[in-house]
Formats: C-alpha cells, structure tokens, sequence
C-alpha cells in the first residue's frame, strides 16, 4: 500500500517542529518513518525542503516538498510539491535490485531540478516502501533497498541513519488518520470528533478509525488497537493493515482461485473478464496469463461470486462502522474516476451502493463497455464485496470526500 502524499507532508512538518506522539511501547510512533534527524539545520530559515520517495506496489513516486517557516516553533506551511512518478514499483525488480535502484537515480533528477543547489546540503532524502516489498522474500527486499540506499548515499543530498526501509501497514494506516483528520480541522481544538479512514492500494489495505463505543474496545481483536498521544490528546485508534487485500493482489487472489477449478493450460480465466480477452499482466515481477470464460458464464453475478471467495470471512467486521463517517482514497478514488463517479480534481461523496451499482452496469456491459483496464469490472466488484462483505458496511454508508492522496 502506498503512502498518502498529504501524510508525508503532515509528518515532515511535524517532526520538524517535534510534536510529541507515541504509541505501542511509549516509541515515538513516527520512529524510524520520520526522524529528527530529517529537520533542516536551521529550523528558522524561511525556506525548507523535504525530498520524500513512496515506493508502493505499482510504482515509485517522487514528493519533493516546499515549506515556508514564518516563525521558529511553529508548524511550518506547505508553499508547493512537485510530483512524478515511474513504474512498475520496485518490487518488480526483484531480482534486479540494481535496476530498480536506476529508477530512483531518475527521479532524484526532479528534485536537483527544483531545489536550489544551495539547499542540496540540507534538504533530507528518505524512500519508504509499503505492502509490495513486504510480500517479498525478506533477503530480496533487503538488497533492493541497500541498493536504493547506494543511490542516497552518492547523492547531494541529507540522508537520514534509517532513510530507506519498509513501512509497517499499521503505520501507514495512523499516517493516513492523522492527515485527514488533521487537514480537515477535525484534530484542532482537541476534539475527538473524526473521521475514519480507508485506504486501498495494490498491495494491501487498511482500515482506521477513533471508536466511540466500549462494545467497539472489548470485541476488537488483540494488536488492531493503538493509542497515542498527540496534541496534548489521547487516541486509541481501530487501525489494521491487510496484507494480500490490496486491489492488485486481490485480482491474483481472485484468478488463482479458480485454476483449482480447471484453467485453459496456464490461462487464468474470470467471469469478470470479456469473453475474447487473452492478454498478459505482471504483478510482483511475475507474468501472469489470463483471459475471459469463452463459454461459461460472465457478468456481475458470477464475478461478484470470484472475488467474494476472497474476503469472506477473512476481514474482521468492527459492528460500529455502519454508523461512521469515513474518507476513502487511493484505489478508491481511481476507479471511482475511471468510472465517472466522481471528478478527477474535486473527488467526491458516494455511498457504498454506488460501487455496486456501477460494477453492475460495467459487468453486465463487458462486451460493450470500453476501458483502459480489463480488469474494470473485476476491481469494481472486488471493492464492493471488501466494503460490504469484509468490512461489513451498509450499503448506505457515506464514504465522504472520496479523493486522491496517491497518485
């Protein structure tokens, strides 16, 4: 799963100014994500820089952040981000750890091209890897990030002791939490009036929220629980992450199901798939084949039936989510564009229904519904059985604000 980009840039300045916040064994929580050593030298300098690379599942993507500090102390203010992206993510390199290491050797050329080199000096580098390198071999993980590291070290720029490692999925769900319910003004004056939040990417995915019931506490399975402190509040957040739930090891999950069940050779073959498809997908470095069911049967229906297999009864259904408000992003947001639900730059409000529905009317029109993915139909009916049938939603839930924090 990936890193929010409004995470980072909530944590690079919070670090800066050393907000206290912690959480499992009384460790500052953001430890060994965001360390002091990544403040600039002189904190009252007006200008400041932070370099932050999110090595997700599909792709690595390069923030390069611009801050204004008015005053020495205070937060300081987002002036300007630039942004860029190359794909497929490191994990797809697997056994070419020096390859994946070039891509991010390209993507340092965009932040030489928009810091001053007078800040090179000062301005800190730090790559975090989510869910893809964590569904890898931990030897092989480990020399695509020492490789990574190499890069950092011969580079002009601050590099932190621990810049380059693999983020831990609870991790990724608090930063996301914190951000949304920060930026939105839900954190100020100390209120514990939240949001919670639904983070899905290719990888993996994590759900996160402030419960407000007891029954909520006493029914929650061990380790899905983690207080901390942070502006002079406690929070004791629900937060999970789901390994092998993300969007794309879902549609893996969904095919290899089925070649128990009988495949056209090494063909993976899905109701949720247009009959005269035949088309290759690589995934974690593996190239898959695939295509549609040539004779049995296609549609809404018996797709929702595949991905069903994949989360039922493997989720747990925290009964108080029915009645939250949520924000949901990443893979949420794309597919919910892709599909005209709501607008690119604004996001949106859907409910869960909404999904159904439109997984429905994609799937049922797969011969006739054009698309850049083929995996449309597939992914719209995986989101709607993880929110219904893993999460236990309604279908009624509001998924508020649904907007990009990724890509």
């Amino acid at each position: 799963m990936a890193t929010s980009r409004g995470a980072v840039f909530f944590m690079l300045a919070v670090s800066c100014v050393c907000s206290a916040v912690s959480h499992r064994d009384q460790q500052t929580w953001f430890e060994g994500i965001f360390l002091s050593s990544m403040c600039p030298i002189n904190v009252s300098t007006s200008t400041l820089y932070g370099i932050m690379f999110d090595a997700g599942s599909t792709g690595t993507r390069i923030h390069v952040y611009t801050f204004v500090q008015k005053m020495p102390g205070q937060l300081p203010i987002l002036e300007g981000e630039v942004f860029d992206s190359v794909k497929p993510g490191l994990s797809a390199f697997v056994d070419q750890p020096k390859q994946g290491a070039e891509t991010v050797q390209g993507l340092l050329e965009v932040a030489k091209d928009s810091i001053p080199r007078s800040h090179w000096k000062k301005t800190p580098v730090v790559l975090k890897a989510t869910a893809g390198l964590r569904l890898l071999p931990e030897h092989k993980a480990k020399a695509l990030l020492f490789e990574v590291k190499e890069i950092f070290r011969k580079s002009p720029f601050l590099v932190p002791k621990d810049s380059v490692s693999i983020m831990d999925g609870s991790d990724e769900g608090i930063l996301a939490w914190v951000t949304v319910n920060f930026l939105t003004g839900q954190l100020h004056d100390h209120r514990q009036e939240t949001v919670g939040t639904l983070d899905l990417g290719g990888a993996s995915t994590q759900i996160t929220f402030l419960p407000q019931f007891e029954k909520t506490l006493e029914q929650t399975p061990r380790g899905y629980l983690t207080s901390f402190e942070m502006f002079n509040s406690t929070y004791k957040l629900y937060t999970h992450s789901y390994l092998g739930f993300g969007l794309k090891a879902a549609r893996l999950a969904t095919l290899g199901a089925l070649e128990t069940e009988g495949t056209d050779g090494h063909t993976f073959r899905s109701a949720c798939l247009p009959r005269w498809l035949e088309a290759e997908w690589i995934f974690g470095g593996v190239k898959y084949q695939y295509g549609g069911n040539q004779e049995g049967e296609v549609g809404f229906d018996p797709c929702y039936a595949e991905v069903l297999r994949v989360v039922q009864g493997k989720l747990h259904q925290p009964e108080e989510v029915q009645r939250g408000s949520f924000y949901a992003f990443s893979y949420y947001y794309d597919r919910a564009v892709d599909t005209d639900m709501i607008d690119y730059e604004k996001g949106g409000i859907l409910k869960v229904e909404d999904f159904e529905r439109k997984a429905r009317e994609v799937c049922d029109n797969l011969e006739n519904f054009t698309s850049g993915s083929p995996f449309l139909c597939m992914d719209l009916s995986y989101i709607t059985a993880l929110l219904k049938d893993g999460f236990g939603f309604a279908d009624s839930t509001v998924l508020q604000h649904i907007i990009s924090w990724v890509y």
